[in-house]
């Protein structure tokens, strides 16, 4: 439980990545119930045991029994977790299926680790004038919020001394005069109006004191939100975008913009105050004249005014639910969402009205002929709200789509820019009215690219990833890929990592990517061009349908690192040949563009190494059989015998350690199914043998046949004469059972032999 409880103190960011990991694999509701059973419990070893992974899940049935009946017992079978309906989704997914419910929490487990491990990281090695910035902020908010509870407190001893003074002023004279005479009054009225007169000034010149210096520091922590954290928050979310695990959480922001906002306003209203006392009570000390009031009122409201002009952001850029793992590709005519939020969380905020307005201010929309214009199918505007889960005030635009509109004006220009070049952009405008202060607030999604055809997608992605990494800031530059400046191998391979991180959770390693390398770089500078990379050569479609293979059909394996992919023939020959024989290892084919997996292996004969690899496996391929039942089904066939030549996987882990949680059980006979009368059969995968046979053929004897001689002996010389079989074969009971067992999935006779 205590791995959970870890998870939970975790951001936002993190937690989502949790909820991620059990999405559509095991209901997350259920791993926070069984929190003590699930990690107590040895899943990795219950992964490859039937009888193990059977043992933890009657294990995992009747703590949940136990759970039921205490929530019986308390009554508190409606308010408290649904304990039956988890049993019973146990039970229907995992009864007859335990070692997938193994799998699945062993690999889930591990994954935990890794993101606690990445939140430590984060925390304990991220850069010291990071880790100085933040302190410094931090230490800046705290100290603002002290000075302003204490400039509260003063004003208000302010207005006490100052009704003290006017009751000593309308009510002693009387009382003096009464007891110590008419001549002597006059003077301690006036004494003593004096000395709390003093007393009142040193507290308004504190006070005022006290509000330069929370000026200064105010001044000194907006620039610092506005201009150094609020655009390496908005650079991180751009890495994010296109795959980068950046922390891009909001939280830390909002609550620095926050406290300065509401510092800000207090400023205002404690001048406000003053200038009240002042004018109520007639004061006419210098620190009551109107020209320094003036002044820090109008240096509040700017450090206002520029605070709140950089509070409205993107927090979640434009995406399609289609393409979740893509934002900033839009398809006309298909549903979109988008979510601002106004970092300044006060409730006096909340009545901001957000609208959406497509390339507003956009030059290349009015000068460039052929440039395309968009609409939103509908008028939307949102009021900002507050966001429960988090606190926040957001808008958020679930249901945007665009409509392509012909050109309002000529240009004068001709647009050279493919479709999936063309960048958009789409802003957020709204009105800020509030105590005296009007003006407009903007805020920019990253460039997006409008597609008219899915087909389309796969380019527009290369062009958001090569943008991204390419430019930072304001204003963005739409017109980049009319002459695209060419990414470094550095910038490159780490956008690549990104992709296989974001597929598969598992980044390229230095060994894949020195690969890529060889195959897309040949500059002197590694330099890569944007021709080469997604036009003429396009490395990117080869690429992209192996991330596509991988989320589709291999997941879990690429995630394991069970498989090696971007390695060549060459180097697949130099690490097999030195290993034992049956040693394989997975690697994505170079020549299919839509993506392709094979395996290749080791055999040895007569001392030397042979490495084979088998014809790669498509997509269609592995849609009919999984790829770890076509390596533990995998045959070669020799003569009359069938064997499996993969063994173990690269470098010495044996295959069932590495795949046999990801087997299909063999169906039973009784429950096959029957199709227009035929049992249905699945196919083996099967090779021919292509390993030399273990010695050289030699030359055949003449031999001196007896014709006394017995059956067997007839027999062994038929086979060594490759005489094909006699019809009524007297063996032929022991070759079926021969078959039988070198077959280990129901298929033809015929096929067979």
């Amino acid at each position: 439980m205590a791995q959970w409880q870890d998870l939970l103190k975790l951001d936002s960011a993190l937690q989502g990545q949790v909820s991620q990991l059990y999405e559509r694999k095991f209901p997350r509701e259920i791993r926070q119930s069984l929190c003590d059973p699930i990690e107590s419990q040895d899943w990795d070893s219950a992964a490859v045991d039937e009888n193990k992974a059977s043992t933890c899940f009657n294990v995992l049935l009747v703590y949940l029994e136990e759970l039921w009946n205490c929530s019986v017992q308390e009554n508190n079978i409606l308010q408290g977790p649904d304990f039956s309906g988890m049993k019973d989704y146990l039970l229907k997914h995992f009864k007859d299926k335990p070692l997938n419910l193994a799998g699945i929490l062993s690999e889930s487990l591990k994954e935990e680790k890794k993101i606690l491990a990445l939140a430590s990281e984060a925390q304990g090695c991220s850069s010291p004038a990071m880790n100085q910035t933040w302190k410094e902020l931090d230490n800046n908010v705290n100290e603002l919020k002290k000075q302003t509870s204490e400039v509260k407190k003063e004003i208000k001893k302010l207005e006490f001394l100052n009704e003290n003074l006017d009751f000593i002023q309308k009510t002693w004279p009387s009382q003096v005069e009464q007891h110590i005479g008419l001549a002597n009054s006059h003077a301690v009225v006036e004494e003593e109006c004096l000395k709390r007169t003093n007393l009142i000034t040193q507290t308004k010149q504190m006070v005022l004191q006290q509000i330069v210096t929370i000026l200064n520091l105010a001044q000194k922590t907006v620039a610092t939100l506005t201009d150094v954290e609020l655009p390496q928050w908005k650079r991180r979310q751009q890495m994010a975008c296109i795959g980068s695990p950046a922390d891009v959480s909001l939280d830390h922001l909002q609550k620095c913009f926050t406290t300065v906002a509401e510092t800000l306003l207090g400023v205002r209203e404690q001048l406000q105050k003053l200038r009240d006392q002042n004018k109520k009570y007639n004061s006419t000390d210098a620190s009551s004249l109107p020209g320094p009031m003036a002044e820090f009122e109008k240096f509040t409201l700017s450090l206002l005014t520029k605070l709140l002009a950089n509070a409205l952001v993107v927090e979640k850029q434009p995406i399609m639910s289609s393409l979740q793992q893509r934002p900033l590709i839009l398809k006309t005519g298909v549903r979109f969402s988008v979510t601002v939020r106004f970092l300044a969380n006060l409730p006096e905020f909340k009545c901001l009205k957000v609208k959406p307005v497509f390339d507003k201010d956009v030059e290349e929309a009015k000068t460039l002929k052929g440039f395309r214009h968009f609409d939103f199918n509908e008028d939307i505007s949102k009021v900002l709200d507050v966001d429960s889960p988090c606190g926040g005030l957001v808008a958020k635009f679930s249901h945007m789509s665009l409509k392509e509109r012909k050109a309002r004006t000529k240009g004068s220009h001709e647009c050279r820019l493919l479709v999936t070049e063309e960048l958009h952009i789409i802003k957020f405008v709204t009105g800020f009215q509030h105590a005296g202060l009007e003006f407009n607030i903007e805020a920019s999604s990253l460039p997006v690219v409008v597609i008219s055809s899915t087909s389309q997608g796969v380019n527009a992605w290369a062009s958001i990833m090569w943008y991204n990494m390419l430019s930072a800031g304001e204003p963005p530059n739409l017109l980049l890929f009319v002459d695209p400046p060419p990414l470094s191998w550095q910038q490159l391979s780490q956008v690549l990592s990104w992709q296989f991180l974001s597929v598969g959770q598992r980044e390229l390693d230095v060994d894949q990517l020195s690969m890529l390398k060889h195959k897309i770089v040949d500059d002197p500078d590694f330099l890569v061009q944007w021709s080469k990379f997604s036009k003429n050569e396009n490395a990117w479609i080869w690429i992209d349908g192996i991330l596509d293979l991988i989320k589709k059909h291999v997941v879990d394996h690429w995630r394991d690192g069970s498989i090696m992919g971007f390695v060549s023939r060459e180097r697949t020959k130099v690490l097999l040949q030195e290993k034992q024989t049956g040693t394989f290892l997975l690697r994505f084919s170079e020549s299919n563009k839509d993506g392709a997996i094979s395996f290749s292996w080791v055999d040895h004969c007569n001392g030397d190494a042979h490495v084979h690899a088998v014809e790669p496996y498509t997509k269609s391929e592995l849609l009919d059989n999984a790829l770890p039942d076509i390596i533990y089904n995998y045959s070669l066939r020799g003569g009359r015998t069938h064997r499996n030549p993969l063994i173990y996987l690269y470098p010495d882990i044996h295959k069932d350690a590495a795949f046999g949680c990801y087997y299909k059980p063999p169906e039973m006979s009784a429950t096959k199914k029957i199709i227009q009368g035929y049992v249905k059969r699945n196919p083996i995968p099967t090779s021919n043998d292509p390993t030399p046979p273990p010695s050289p053929p030699r030359e055949m004897p003449i031999l001196v046949m007896d014709m006394d001689m017995d059956m067997d002996t007839e027999i062994t010389l038929m086979d060594l004469l490759d005489l094909p079989e006699l019809p009524d074969f007297p063996e032929l009971p022991d070759f079926f059972t021969s078959f039988q067992e070198t077959a280990s999935t129901e298929t033809d006779f015929v096929d067979f032999i």
